[in-house]
């Protein structure tokens, strides 16, 4: 493949000296199959050949490259000369390099510091001993992390010092911060770090249960949803000519049809499609896996965009991102992002724009077609009941154009 980058071998000779150089045809490969253009690849692989020779010159072996010494290749002539992408490929090049094990992993990549050991053993403990999701991690180990930051600022962290006082000063700052759901999180991922502290005799005083209650008023308004004739709207606002149209058009379908949530449609592999009996498997919260039966039209958008427009790469996810490098998006924010483009295009703006937008929008019309609550929690697969109580709020226009008239009163 370097030949077609480098069709002569005097090029190739001149180009081409020091530790990376057995590296480059490989490298180049692994570049084109993630989507890079032909002139990316090739401005990407002068920048590798130009630092090979430097390592050469400074009698480096390749064992020696991170990112401390990428940086010191990487002058302002350097990255001038190379394009403002010249920081990217040295990532992506350590990064490849680290994957075939051939220089070790990024010393900065572990934080020994006593504060960041304690969260990480938090962290082991969440998954070892509670088995819980990376998405639960996500959401409390920030939370954690601040804790104790502020807490204990640049002095030690002496565990033991802890107080019901603490945890009740850092509750009542996050609630003037946020939200009261970010309140009630806050209080829960606390709950669960004393009780790993407790448990583990770093604390002597279990301040899990000296931590305040957070009101929890979420039946008092119902949840934000689009009517039938405005999620058709923003389904054929996708582009279907288009790859990105295509693809969004399918994403849009599994959250308006099936109610899946953000993060299961990142998720989702091409294994989880069971073309034959039409069923989609989805990994749902706490490694739940569940079967869906797959609508027409869905499976109909999927097999298109599977067809014609998902790039060819390592990855099994279904949905890939259509620029380079070509992989699985990173987070649930690229679904949301489909959403908010698709609400841009059809000139709508509710209040929530998110993709848990056209969820309680499916729970919303079955609801209104005189499915139960019970029903409802089946199809957005609910662990528990309450979770659907949300939708049994009474609509009041809805409800005053369902009422008979009152004897006697005005017609």
């Amino acid at each position: 493949m370097i030949e077609q980058f480098f069709p002569t071998a005097a090029a190739r000779e001149r180009l081409f000296v020091g530790p990376l150089t057995p590296h480059i045809e490989a490298l180049a490969t692994y570049l084109a199959s993630q989507g890079y253009a032909p002139s990316s690849v090739e401005g990407k692989l002068r920048l590798v050949a130009a630092l090979s020779r430097w390592l050469h010159r400074h009698q480096l072996p390749i064992t020696a490259l991170d990112e401390a010494l990428t940086n010191r290749f990487l002058t302002p002539q350097r990255c001038r000369r190379f394009g403002h992408g010249s920081r990217v490929t040295a990532e992506i090049l350590l990064s490849y390099l680290r994957k075939l094990d051939t220089i070790p992993p990024s010393a900065s990549a572990v934080d020994e510091s006593p504060l960041a050991c304690v969260v990480r053993a938090y962290a082991q403990f969440l998954v070892r001993e509670r088995g819980l999701s990376p998405a639960t991690l996500t959401s409390y180990l920030p939370i954690v992390r601040q804790f104790l930051t502020e807490r204990f600022n640049d002095t030690v962290v002496a565990l033991e010092a802890l107080c019901p006082q603490d945890a009740h000063r850092f509750v009542l700052r996050q609630a003037r911060r946020g939200s009261r759901s970010r309140a009630q999180l806050t209080v829960t991922a606390l709950r669960s770090f004393f009780r790993f502290l407790y448990q583990r005799g770093e604390i002597t005083n279990d301040l899990a249960s000296a931590l305040p209650a957070v009101a929890n008023w979420r039946l008092s308004q119902l949840p934000k949803s689009l009517p039938s004739e405005q999620i058709e709207r923003l389904l054929d606002s996708c582009d279907q000519q288009t790859p990105i149209g295509r693809r969004d058009y399918a994403i849009l379908l599994l959250l308006a049809r099936l109610g899946l949530r953000a993060g299961e449609i990142v998720a989702l592999t091409l294994e989880d499609i069971d073309w034959e009996v039409g069923v989609l498997t989805v990994h749902g919260k706490g490694d739940r896996r569940e079967e869906l039966p797959l609508p027409e039209d869905v499976g109909n958008a999927l097999a298109s965009y599977l067809r014609q427009d998902r790039p060819s790469c390592p990855s099994r996810r279904v949905f890939i991102r259509q620029h380079a490098p070509h992989q699985g998006f990173a987070t649930s924010v690229a679904i949301c992002d489909v959403v908010r483009r698709a609400l841009e295009r059809t000139d709508l703006d509710p209040a929530f724009k998110g993709a848990h937008l056209l969820r309680h929008s499916l729970a919303t019309s079955m609801l209104h077609g005189g499915a139960s609550l019970g029903e409802i929690g089946d199809i957005l697969r609910h662990c528990r009941p309450e979770t659907t109580q949300i939708y049994a709020k009474v609509d009041i226009g809805a409800l005053r154009a369902l009422a008979p008239p009152w004897p006697g009163g005005a017609s």
